[in-house]
């Protein structure tokens, strides 16, 4: 799963997880498209978040299970 994909399925846009955990929209978008990947201490807030485990934010794995 990638960053955008779980963003997606925990059913949330940009502008509501930057507000979430207080980063720009731009951050958020970065973390979506792999240009940049977030800071190891926002990793289990992203999750959280997310719905989702830290290990299935990391993983390579595309597919939308």
């Amino acid at each position: 799963m990638n960053m955008a994909l779980a963003r997606k399925k925990a059913g949330l846009l940009q502008r509501e997880v930057a507000d979430a955990l207080g980063v720009s929209m731009g951050t958020v978008a970065m973390w979506d498209t792999g240009r940049n990947n977030p800071r190891a201490d926002m990793l289990p807030k992203i999750a959280r978040l997310y719905g989702c485990t830290i290990d299935e934010l990391l993983s390579d794995n595309q597919s939308e299970e």
